[in-house]
């Protein structure tokens, strides 16, 4: 069953930080979108920065950063052509591992969930390959028990036109937040442009719990590419 995006958004006021990986209807771009939202003061403090590789979170305003661990990260790196995106500091991981002739799957097998019972946070994480081909992944505890942390990957080889996948940290608000359940959502991406997909998905976020959003279109014959990045604290860049 292939979900609208949008409706998938507004009809979560929580779904916390989220990953989307596909392909534009053209079928000539790769689509990569991250966004992360927060309902602490703490977590809603931030903003999306480029960098040379990608982008990392900072504090909007350093005076009110409480506790820079599991927020203050790069979220998007590319090495050698591929693009990791994840939800914290595995994309380091991800991005080592690579460079000594590994896997993001033997990355991620050193990693395990967030140590921030009890909702043990999810970590979210996706490998995009300069031909569109990409996988993405979630380590989460079993059910709550941070004695088992189960690992799940999920690998697309053949990206259809149009199509994408999304996967989000957690099901639902709550009070602890249960974590995501199931395989990526297969979702339309009918956007022509990273600026147009990049707005459909920011105007969808919880208007109070959405923080920023990174958003690249990646041509496949150029390997050029279009990035957007909207923060609710200094506006898009």
């Amino acid at each position: 069953m292939k979900y609208d995006i949008s409706k998938l958004l507004k009809e979560n006021a929580y779904p916390g930080r989220g990953i989307i990986l596909g392909r534009s209807e053209d079928g000539d771009k790769a689509v990569c979108a991250y966004f992360i939202m927060g309902r602490s003061v703490n977590s809603r403090n931030r903003i999306f920065e480029a960098t040379e590789d990608g982008i990392r979170t900072r504090a909007y305003d350093e005076s009110q950063m409480v506790d820079p661990s599991l927020i203050i990260y790069h979220p998007v790196r590319v090495y050698n052509g591929v693009t990791i995106v994840t939800n914290g500091d595995q994309t380091d991981t991800i991005r080592d591992h690579l460079a000594q002739g590994h896997c993001y799957r033997h990355a991620l097998a050193t990693r395990t969930f967030e140590p921030d019972g009890p909702n043990w946070t999810p970590r979210i994480s996706g490998v995009l390959e300069p031909d569109g081909r990409y996988s993405l992944s979630i380590l989460k505890s079993l059910d709550g028990d941070e004695s088992c942390c189960c690992r799940y990957f999920y690998e697309y080889e053949s990206p259809k036109a149009g199509t994408g996948h999304f996967i989000h940290t957690y099901k639902r608000d709550g009070d602890p937040i249960p974590s995501f359940e199931g395989e990526p959502e297969l979702i339309g991406i009918d956007s022509p442009d990273a600026l147009s997909f990049a707005r459909l998905l920011w105007e969808s976020l919880n208007e109070d719990n959405k923080v920023s959003l990174f958003v690249r279109y990646l041509y496949l014959t150029t390997g050029e590419s279009e990035t957007v990045i909207f923060n609710k604290n200094g506006g898009r860049s």
